[in-house]
């Protein structure tokens, strides 16, 4: 999992965000949640990418000071982000000179922690 910091306006996330009104105050301390990739070897079990969304968290808390995720993605996975804390900022957003369109998800860190280890997590850390 790739983390980005969102100021230097070099992500997919960033060019197409730039198309959409978005609250200025949910792009402050911001950064991308980008690919995942898993090995075939390694890719079992359906809590693969939530454990992975943790260690990550945990990763980016720690060393950041980061107050919102934000991605870029198809609709379906849009969907499944969800369970994760993430919600829809704008569906359908179109790439320049693609016939691709994506959904731009955002997460509260508070929010996505919650969803991810529990009711009591505010701000994760590494152990």
């Amino acid at each position: 999992m790739r983390f980005v910091p969102m100021t230097h306006e070099l992500t997919l996330t960033e060019t197409l965000q730039k198309g959409v009104e978005i609250n200025p105050s949910l792009l402050e301390d911001s950064w991308e949640v980008g690919r995942l990739v898993v090995d075939p070897a390694f890719r079992h079990g359906q809590d693969l990418l939530k454990k992975c969304l943790v260690l990550a968290l945990c990763f980016v808390c720690e060393n950041s000071n980061v107050k919102h995720f934000h991605a870029s993605c198809s609709h379906v996975l849009s969907r499944l982000y969800r369970r994760f804390g993430f919600s829809a900022l704008a569906t359908d957003v179109p790439l320049a000179g693609a016939d691709k369109t994506y959904t731009l998800i955002h997460g509260a860190v508070p929010d996505v922690s919650r969803a991810l280890m529990g009711s009591d997590a505010a701000r994760p850390s590494i152990v």
